[in-house]
């Protein structure tokens, strides 16, 4: 995957750094969102899903590792921390609340990208199924574009986050707890009547026979089951199964 399909959101109460860190990541070829407190910075990590985040712990209204937490809580997203604290209980308190790495300030360019390239590597390595073959259908769910016979289909941002959780896990089951906290988060847990009209739609679009599913399967009494066209070692890119122990 090349920079540019990466997305990063940086949280950074400091104008001035947040601009450098923007401008360094830009000029590497990434995407980037900018996040100034706590409170921005979880609203543009569930509106955009980052494929990495940089947090500064010092924000204006709360500490930036109660940032990491509630991410971690609902994302497997990688995260460094860029702070000015120094002391190794910091660091420690910091990779426990969920931080993947800690760049120290002040930080030199050529160190923090190398951080962020080998924090998306073991992201790619454990991570995000690219592409996968679903009927007539191909998804790209890195780029959010689909076609069916060469020819463009919508897809919704939810449907490609729902579409994502299942083919991380293809051929598993996965519950419609573990569906919801993935693709909507934790705070919509029961909301299990949105999740079906979801997947009724995903059939729809993908299925040749929506009332009769081949692909997006539901498990009576458990959750949904994606089958692929190939199979799972097939298809390109693909993870390892997720944490099924949920029950939904």
């Amino acid at each position: 995957m090349t920079a540019a399909m990466h997305q990063i959101l940086v949280v950074e109460d400091e104008p001035g750094i947040r601009t450098v860190v923007r401008v360094m990541l830009q000029s590497a070829g990434y995407r980037v969102i900018g996040a100034d407190t706590a409170t921005r910075a979880e609203i543009e990590a569930r509106t955009h899903r980052p494929d990495l985040l940089i947090v500064d712990l010092g924000l204006p209204d709360g500490d930036g590792l109660e940032v990491i937490r509630r991410v971690r809580a609902w994302s497997p997203v990688p995260i460094i921390v860029l702070s000015a604290r120094i002391m190794e209980e910091q660091k420690v308190a910091a990779l426990d609340a969920g931080a993947d790495d800690f760049v120290s300030k002040p930080f030199g360019s050529p160190e923090l990208l190398a951080r962020v390239r080998a924090a998306l590597r073991r992201s790619v390595r454990s991570g995000t199924v690219l592409q996968l073959t679903i009927g007539r259908a191909l998804i790209d769910l890195t780029r959010r574009s689909a076609l069916v016979d060469g020819h463009d289909l919508h897809l919704t941002p939810l449907e490609y986050r729902v579409l994502e959780s299942l083919a991380r896990n293809s051929g598993m089951i996965v519950t419609p707890r573990q569906l919801l906290r993935e693709a909507w988060g934790p705070a919509r847990l029961g909301d299990t009547r949105t999740l079906r009209v979801c997947i009724r739609n995903l059939r729809a679009k993908l299925e040749p026979e929506p009332s009769r599913p081949k692909h997006i399967v539901t498990e009576a009494g458990l959750g949904y089951r994606l089958r692929l066209d190939e199979p799972p070692d097939a298809q390109r890119d693909r993870v390892g199964p997720g944490d099924l122990s949920t029950a939904g």
